[in-house]
């Protein structure tokens, strides 16, 4: 595995020495890998609990780069968007994806190796097959109701 190089000044493999609550804004935000996994539409059953991911992306998800069009306004168009916290993180970890690097590091796990803090590298997490990149729906072209059929098994 490659050693990481502290480009952004963030503190060399700060995950691995920083709790998610002493986190600076900066290195909370560059906890993200860039997938867009979660920004699939997800379909929860009320009686499981267990969610189900979808092909089917949120409106605001540029499919190609895997990354929101809007990020600094998106709760002004999705107004259901989850603004992810150290805060809340307890309460949402549970249907994030499981290679998200939140929800690794709330669980005590290890980033993979192709995380980009790991990797140095943006472009490893799509290299490595872990993104959405090229693969989704857009929701303003599936009806709500036809969701379930853009069900994925595995993510």
């Amino acid at each position: 595995m490659k050693d990481p190089i502290d480009r952004a000044g963030l503190g060399k493999r700060f995950w691995e020495k920083t709790p998610l609550q002493d986190m600076s804004p900066k290195q909370w935000e560059a906890l993200c890998d860039g997938c867009g996994k979660c920004c699939l539409n997800k379909l929860e059953d009320p009686e499981t609990e267990e969610i189900a991911f979808t092909r089917v992306a949120c409106r605001l998800l540029d499919g190609d780069t895997c990354r929101c069009a809007q990020y600094d306004i998106r709760l002004q168009f999705v107004p259901e968007c989850v603004h992810l916290t150290p805060d809340n993180i307890s309460q949402i970890a549970y249907w994030m994806p499981s290679t998200c690097a939140y929800r690794l590091l709330f669980e005590g796990k290890p980033l993979y190796d192709w995380h980009p803090l790991v990797s140095g590298d943006a472009q490893s997490v799509h290299d490595a097959g872990q993104s959405v990149q090229g693969w989704t729906v857009p929701e303003f072209e599936v009806p709500e109701d036809e969701w379930d059929a853009h069900i994925i098994e595995d993510l």
